[in-house]
């Protein structure tokens, strides 16, 4: 089976742990997905247009949303970057302490899902 290419969005300044264990996963022998690439650290002068054409090498873009993440500026850019580009992407709670926060930047009809091994499966699944 051909796994989906996914980049992963995510909160650089407080969700650096949970991009490694996305990360891990994808490194199941049973993972329908693999890593294209993720987030631009880098702030240089032409990020977004890096975060786009990494965005457009990926098939779906996961956006992990931690505490921060309705005020992270970069999560928010790359989502509005996928819709531009029309990459489907999902939105995954975290933080299972339940302190997960919607980026501003995703739709009022965005659902955020509970991060499990299933979930990821289905949402990947779906979003081929």
């Amino acid at each position: 089976m051909a796994r989906t290419r996914v980049f992963i969005s995510f909160d650089y300044d407080h969700d650096q742990d949970l991009k490694n264990l996305l990360v891990g996963q994808a490194k199941n022998p049973d993972s329908p997905f693999e890593i294209a690439d993720w987030s631009v650290k880098e702030a240089s002068g032409d990020w977004k247009e890096d975060a786009r054409r990494r965005i457009l090498r990926a098939e779906q873009v996961a956006v992990i949303c931690g505490e921060h993440a309705d005020t992270a500026t970069g999560v928010n850019i790359e989502i509005r970057l996928a819709r531009a580009e029309k990459k489907p992407y999902f939105l995954l709670a975290g933080r299972a302490e339940g302190k997960n926060r919607k980026p501003t930047a995703a739709l009022p009809s965005d659902r955020m899902y509970k991060w499990t091994w299933a979930n990821l499966k289905t949402l990947i699944a779906g979003g081929r």
